[in-house]
């Protein structure tokens, strides 16, 4: 983020704002119980809750999956680094919040380009002291310009943890986010991890609750079936419990899930 001229820069955010359109990131806010959304947001909230209530739970669960994910890394793994590709808007335990509670000297950088995420980035950017956080305006599309900008904060020498949740689903085609993804994990170093949780096409209310989505006017999200998820940790060491529901995921002893099964998978990779 450029502060040479904070005004310009705001009133450039504003005018990218589309408020007439759901919009993902608005829209999950609005599941997590966030305030950063507008009507439009809410209406096709309520709506895909009418058709499949269990989209909430994901969007918690998967929320949930971020900071035991992050307090694992960081606490078992040693990982000092965060690379976080399609943040969202700030909410509760944010990685750099998860991450430096456990590790106060951890980095981590944010890259997103919706509009909105932009116009609150300010709050994702505060850190302890011995730590360092930052917001990068990119796009997924473009790994290399990510990787490159985000040595200006990561020390690609070390291990990064580079984390994309509830983001792929945005690129339609699945090879295509293969190499998206293969393209991201090519410029870290071995001993980085990739952890990817995404939306699944496991239950008939998932898939009506997604075309729903699609056609409210909002930028498509595909889900995708299990095996597309776990094709994304080709070639990498996966982390035990391998690629399993959210909920699954080395779950809290003192806080086990006790909710209906969720739609959404995730997993931990190695580089070795």
């Amino acid at each position: 983020m450029s502060d040479t001229d904070p005004q310009l820069a705001a009133a450039d955010i504003r005018a990218r704002i589309d408020t007439s359109k759901p919009h993902s990131a608005r829209f999950w806010n609005y599941f997590v119980g966030g305030k950063d959304n507008y009507q439009v947001d809410r209406d096709t909230g309520e709506q895909i809750k009418d058709i499949f209530p269990g989209l909430v739970d994901v969007a918690r669960t998967s929320r949930q999956f971020l900071g035991r994910v992050v307090r694992h890394l960081a606490g078992e793994q040693g990982v000092r680094q965060f690379l976080d590709i399609g943040t969202g808007l700030p909410t509760a335990d944010n990685t750099h919040e998860v991450a430096q509670r456990t590790a106060p000297d951890s980095r981590i950088v944010y890259v997103d380009n919706d509009p909105m995420v932009l116009a609150h980035a300010r709050a994702l950017l505060t850190s302890t002291p011995e730590g360092r956080t930052a917001y990068l305006d990119a796009n997924l599309y473009a790994p290399e310009d990510i990787l490159k900008a985000a040595a200006d904060t990561l020390d690609f020498s070390q291990p990064i943890a580079l984390i994309i949740l509830n983001t792929l689903g945005h690129v339609a085609d699945h090879e295509e986010a293969k190499g998206l993804v293969s393209r991201l994990m090519a410029g870290l170093p071995a001993g980085s991890y990739l952890v990817i949780s995404d939306s699944t096409a496991t239950s008939d209310g998932m898939i009506a609750a997604s075309d729903a989505y699609n056609q409210s006017g909002a930028i498509p999200y595909h889900v995708r079936p299990v095996d597309h998820i776990a094709g994304f940790f080709d070639g990498l060491e996966l982390v035990e419990p391998g690629v399993v529901p959210v909920t699954e995921w080395r779950p809290e002893a003192d806080a086990p899930y006790d909710g209906p099964a969720v739609d959404a998978y995730g997993a931990v990779g190695r580089k070795a």
